[in-house]
């Protein structure tokens, strides 16, 4: 469960107003000083131009640098959120938005958040999911590594596309937006970098409306390095794909060695088969079958 607390500022609406909130722009945020700021004053800037009944949220997870003093002096909501992770820094920005619609956005400046034009027009169309496409608006020099570019973001955004039908070409871009209301009925947990992929594969099986709009990605503006470890949180998206479509990661490799071993006894049936040197036939199964199930039993005597 994510214990997040209110910190209570200037930018707290009075009883009532909540109602006349149309958008939530929630930002997690861990040690963010340096980027906090610029992210804030464009977010600001996107409610204004488009006269946007807004607020804004630092979903914070427990920043050491200052960060928190600086949303306080910008006029925005801070929800502090103890357990940590990417994904419990949004479920409790999200859990405290008073707005209809939620647009979430990291606090680095990778993402230009006065360009939210295009998620706020899908979503008033009555789009549950309006998901940012990195690889169709652009990715500037610099600001994605090679690895993520070439290889991770394609293959784990195929294979979700692959396992669960999903219309979505870019699962992790981490500008999105979203009917707060929708995203709620889907009962979001994990509490990593896979909270993104849970999202889209959600949205998917429920049957949520989704759309995707481009957008640019630029190299953020932290002097840090980022909180994304490539091989952890990629292995731990791969691994949220594959738990959660057991036909994949069950059904369909049973099958197959199934019928590789059924061709196999059909192979050995006529005649003894040679490969090189070796010699199989029917029996070579029963011995393999054996071996295998002393194999087994052995750690039940050690």
């Amino acid at each position: 469960m994510i214990d997040a607390q209110l910190e209570n500022t200037a930018s707290q609406m009075p009883v009532g107003e909540e109602s006349r909130v149309e958008l939530s722009i929630v930002m997690p945020c861990l040690n963010e000083a340096e980027t906090l700021k610029t992210c804030i004053m464009k977010a600001q800037q996107a409610l204004r131009e488009h006269r946007i009944a807004g607020e804004i949220i630092v979903a914070d997870n427990g920043s050491q640098d200052g960060s928190q003093a600086i949303a306080a002096r910008m006029g925005v909501r801070i929800v502090h959120v103890q357990a940590k992770g990417y994904g419990n820094a949004l479920m409790g920005g999200i859990a405290a938005a008073r707005g209809k619609y939620v647009i979430m956005g990291d606090a680095d400046d990778s993402y230009d958040l006065t360009s939210l034009g295009p998620f706020i027009t899908k979503l008033r169309e009555g789009y549950d999911l309006v998901m940012g496409n990195r690889f169709k608006g652009g990715i500037t020099p610099g600001a994605m590594p090679v690895l993520h570019k070439y290889l991770g973001n394609p293959v784990l955004t195929g294979i979700g596309r692959l396992l669960f039908g999903s219309p979505c070409s870019d699962f992790h871009c981490g500008l999105r937006g979203f009917n707060k209301a929708a995203i709620m009925r889907l009962g979001l947990r994990t509490t990593g970098m896979e909270f993104a992929s849970e999202m889209v594969v959600k949205a998917t099986l429920y049957g949520l409306r989704i759309a995707e709009v481009p957008t640019t990605l630029s190299p953020d503006g932290r002097s840090r390095p980022p909180h994304l470890h490539s091989w952890r949180d990629g292995w731990r998206h791969l691994r949220f794909l594959l738990l959660y479509s057991p036909r994949w990661l069950f059904l369909y490799p049973g099958a197959l060695l199934m019928l590789i071993g059924l061709g196999t006894v059909l192979w050995l049936l006529p005649n003894s088969r040679a490969i090189g040197t070796i010699t199989l036939d029917i029996h070579t199964l029963l011995y393999l079958k054996c071996f295998l199930k002393i194999t087994a039993e052995l750690p039940r005597f050690s």
